[in-house]
């Protein structure tokens, strides 16, 4: 795997949502990089992929409350970009020939100051391909350079150029998704609004123009995804206890809403992962 060379302070280095992390990795050529300073509040990371299979491969993510921007080229087809609103349930995509992806992944909220004209909800679950907003823009400019250093500042520009437009709810929403990511104390919707002085009614209105999800749908996927990492590092999950460290009242519940995430029972999962996934606990 390539080393990166741009300062990747501030990028996350974990592989949370996605399923059987290690098999993806045996396939593709993954890396992640920083935007540029100024872009920094509004968008967490770029993430890059590269692939020649001579196998066709399906990917699994358990999507994360956030808006992507994604330039693709797949084998026979044109390069194209589209904007992925939050997607809400189990994503597959599948992978064959040789391929590219550049993205950029947005700050839950922060993709709103850049699409300023409607609100977030307009884009969840939904994939759209060179929507108008940036129809001006080639993707050939971000995924035709074979200098990974030429593709991260074309993305760079692609977003400076539709400088985003401060939005002090914007801001608001960005820091109220980082307290439910990593508070795990916070466990129900009423008791969040309360302890940040917020109706729920003005908190949900507050998700849906600026995330995308509600409050409640994004607290669960972040304890679905953090059951998924530790069963991919710890080979010997103790479920209720996890259960009871997620907030759940008992282990059925976390098992309810793992199998409807996921597809599998955690256990099931835990037992079908590639044997890499738990060497690296």
């Amino acid at each position: 795997m390539a080393t990166p060379r741009r300062d990747t302070r501030g990028v996350r280095q974990d592989t949370q949502g996605i399923v059987d992390a290690a098999d993806l990795l045996a396939h593709v050529d993954f890396r992640r990089h920083a935007p540029a300073e100024p872009l920094r509040p509004y968008v967490e990371q770029y993430w890059l992929i590269d692939w020649d299979l001579p196998e066709p491969y399906v990917s699994h993510v358990v999507p994360h409350p956030a808006v992507n921007i994604v330039f693709q080229h797949f084998t026979g087809e044109r390069p194209f970009a589209e904007v992925a609103g939050v997607q809400l349930d189990l994503f597959a995509q599948k992978l064959e020939g040789r391929g590219r992806v550049c993205g950029i992944k947005f700050r839950p909220g922060g993709f709103r100051p850049f699409a300023p004209d409607r609100p977030v909800t307009d884009w969840t679950g939904r994939r759209i391909r060179q929507p108008e907003v940036y129809a001006a823009t080639d993707p050939a400019t971000v995924l035709t350079p074979d200098d990974e250093e030429a593709r991260i500042a074309a993305l760079d520009a692609f977003l400076l150029h539709h400088r985003p437009r401060p939005d002090p709810q914007a801001d608001l929403a960005m820091t109220l998704v980082d307290r439910i990511h990593t508070d795990r104390t916070i466990r129900r919707v009423t008791d969040f609004a309360r302890a940040e002085g917020i109706s729920v009614r003005l908190l949900q209105r507050l998700f849906a123009a600026y995330v995308g999800v509600g409050p409640k749908w994004i607290i669960l996927r972040y304890r679905i995804h953090e059951a998924l990492e530790r069963a991919e590092t710890d080979p010997e999950v103790d479920w209720a206890a996890l259960a009871a460290d997620l907030g759940y009242a008992d282990q059925a519940h976390l098992v309810r809403d793992f199998t409807a995430t996921v597809g599998v029972p955690p256990t099931t999962y835990a037992q079908a992962l590639t044997p890499a996934s738990t060497s690296r606990a």
